[in-house]
């Protein structure tokens, strides 16, 4: 029995391994740069880099990536009315000249549109890669399928920053040579390797965006809702922007805030007045907030991603500029020395930006490397437990995570946070998406899933922000990074206990 139930590697089709190692090359050339990103665009602009300031950094890092994992609802739709290969084409052409253009632009403005470009490029290729395991897998083998697909993700993560790490020792342009290599490859595997699996393209009723947007009234609110929460974001990235240079101050920031609130309550009012009024036009509808009870869920998670994203915004600048790495560095050439490889430990001591000292993104690679060697083990030993304990336990770890990095001069104690805060994520991120499955309603889980990554979205956005104006502030100004360690703390318990009681006084309340 237990044979007849083995699944065998070779029941996957040729697709599925396709679009795996495309998303092997792809990950690559994402983390490949990201993981670099903030030291380039903060470093020293004769030492290659741009010379922007961390509030600069911050806006960058979190606007891009917030839609990033905004667009993917729209692309997706896309890719399944007119073919994922057109799609995967369409999002290579764009991402093999936007990773070379990040290299060339050295002006906030142009460098903002092509990493923008990259966003659009990625939210493109996010959708179908997701899309095609979906379809290439049977309900016996999607659980394999879909570990395998997060065994591949972690793959590239980990072999992209190492590579990154190595040319950028020879000139900052090879980093984004690589990154644009590593998508060009991808170009031979869809043509030769992908094969078109059955999609709504190829149905009566593929989706359309008007399909698209008005799911998106029914799960999370309609046009007004979303002007006015664009609204309020887009002020709080321009207070990031610009009160670090003296145009504004946050104050400023605050009254304008206030004066759109003002506006859109006020207006709403007269239109709930008025009852006559012709609703047709999506601006004279009143504001309408959809599933209330998944949106709160949306905004709880986004703490949780805010916490997550600084092991790359923030924790790369604070080993470059705190931490002494030196011990790790002697403990890994005399381990490569004790086990017969001096030649491994030369090269490496060869390849450092800083002698003696590790890089930074080596240290954050620690992080893709335990996930790799752990996540069987971790998903083994949470399977039986509910969905919402293992969140609740993964973002406490967490929070001891940045607790120990508040400490964190020395290279094994920064090395210690991030294995502690691998087996957070490794309990956290799986579980949130199941959790999301249970709460939404039995028959629109699927509907529900395509926009659980928002709270990702506001996590990128809410974490760039945030990042750039504490290390400015606390770090770089301060010279204080265990005050700002200490809030990214703080933040995760408080994420920790808004899932605590949101699963007791929400979940538990409508499930009695």
């Amino acid at each position: 029995m237990a044979e007849k139930n083995r699944i065998r590697l070779s029941e996957f089709p040729r697709t599925f391994w396709a679009i795996n190692t495309m998303e092997i090359f792809e990950r690559m050339a994402w983390y490949g740069f990201f993981a670099v990103s903030s030291l380039y665009i903060t470093g020293a602009v004769a030492d290659g880099g741009l010379g922007f300031t961390d509030e600069d950094r911050g806006v960058l890092q979190g606007v891009t990536t917030f839609f990033l994992y905004l667009f993917p609802v729209v692309t997706g739709a896309l890719a399944d009315r007119y073919g994922y290969k057109r799609m995967l084409y369409t999002a290579f052409a764009v991402l093999v000249p936007a990773y070379l253009l990040l290299g060339q632009f050295k002006t906030f403005p142009s460098f903002f549109l092509a990493f923008m470009l990259v966003a659009v490029g990625a939210a493109m290729f996010k959708p179908v890669v997701i899309g095609t395991v979906s379809r290439t897998t049977s309900d016996r083998t999607s659980s394999m399928g879909f570990g395998i697909f997060y065994m591949m993700v972690n793959i590239g993560g980990f072999v992209g920053p190492i590579v990154a790490g190595i040319v950028r020792g020879w000139d900052w342009k090879y980093v984004f040579m690589a990154s644009s290599g590593w998508i060009a490859i991808n170009f031979i595997v869809v043509t030769f390797f992908f094969k078109e699996p059955t999609s709504e393209s190829a149905s009566a009723n593929p989706r359309t965006l008007k399909k698209v947007l008005s799911d998106m009234v029914e799960v999370l609110g309609n046009g007004r809702f979303f002007l006015f929460v664009f609204g309020l974001l887009a002020f709080l990235v321009l207070g990031s922007k610009y009160t670090s240079d003296g145009s504004f101050t946050w104050n400023h920031i605050w009254i304008i805030s206030g004066i759109w609130i003002a506006l859109n309550f006020g207006f709403d009012f007269l239109l709930r007045m008025n009852k006559d009024a012709n609703r047709k036009f999506w601006m004279l509808q009143p504001m309408k907030l959809g599933d209330w009870r998944f949106a709160l869920f949306l905004l709880i998670m986004s703490g949780f991603w805010t916490c997550f994203n600084q092991l790359f915004y923030t924790l790369p600048l604070h080993i470059r500029d705190f931490t002494d790495t030196s011990d790790v560095m002697s403990g890994l050439t005399n381990f490569l020395n004790a086990i017969g490889l001096p030649n491994a430990a030369a090269a490496i001591g060869n390849s450092m930006k800083t002698k003696g000292q590790i890089n930074p993104e080596y240290m954050i690679n620690f992080n893709a490397g335990a996930i790799i060697v752990f996540q069987v083990l971790i998903s083994y030993l949470v399977s039986r437990l509910k969905a919402f304990t293992t969140i609740f336990w993964g973002v406490m770890i967490t929070v001891v995570s940045f607790s120990v990095l508040i400490f964190g001069n020395v290279g094994w104690i920064v090395l210690g946070g991030i294995i502690i805060f691998s087996f957070g994520e490794m309990m956290a991120s799986p579980k949130s998406k199941e959790y999301t499955g249970k709460i939404a309603p039995p028959d629109k889980v699927a509907l529900y899933m395509g926009y659980f990554y928002w709270c990702v979205a506001l996590g990128n956005l809410f974490g760039g922000i945030l990042s750039g104006q504490l290390y400015g502030k606390l770090a770089r100004d301060m010279g204080r990074p265990d005050i700002m360690w200490a809030l990214f703390a703080g933040l995760a318990l408080f994420s920790a206990l808004a899932v605590f009681m949101y699963d007791r006084l929400v979940i538990k309340k409508i499930s009695k």
